[in-house]
């Protein structure tokens, strides 16, 4: 069952896929219709578990769902994977690929790149420590506050000097 991102607890488990490229307009309202429509049947053995997405910066999108009644069983998170990869499909772009990390400069301006090759663009000084990351272990909806962290405080600053 949807319900707004808003309205999810704070230990909802939360799963966190980054978009190689920016959502257009019309392919984030695309994302937002079949997000919608997944959550609205997403289900663990037969039970709707109350369930929202959100996307963010048009190139994050965070799933949750409440999990304090029935957990999520591995078929329903395949279902999830699954939805994704229909929509990577249809709008030739990566969310599920692992292989790669999103950065996010003082600018504001965000950037996803291939994981492989990160020592060299650190070298180049592309990747500096106030450069922000996402943080890989947000698990729940209360660590969304700590999505970005410095590079300085992240698995990144092992490529830099000390």
């Amino acid at each position: 069952m949807y319900l707004p991102f808003a309205q999810m607890p704070e230990y909802s488990r939360v799963w966190v896929y980054q978009a190689d490229q920016k959502l257009s307009e019309t392919d984030e309202k695309i994302v937002q219709e079949r997000m919608k429509a997944f959550c609205e049947g997403w289900n663990t053995h037969g039970n709707l578990m109350p369930t929202s997405f959100e996307i963010v910066e048009s190139q994050i999108l965070i799933l949750a769902v409440d999990e304090s009644n029935l957990g999520a069983s591995g078929c329903s998170i395949d279902s999830s994977v699954r939805t994704l990869r229909e929509l990577e499909k249809a709008l030739n772009i990566n969310f599920t690929d692992q292989g790669k990390i999103s950065l996010k400069k003082s600018s504001g301006e965000m950037k996803v790149i291939p994981a492989l090759g990160v020592k060299s663009r650190v070298s180049s000084g592309e990747i500096d420590l106030h450069t922000e990351v996402i943080n890989p272990s947000i698990r729940i909806k209360a660590d969304l506050q700590n999505l970005w962290q410095p590079v300085r405080n992240s698995w990144l600053n092992k490529y830099f000097p000390n």
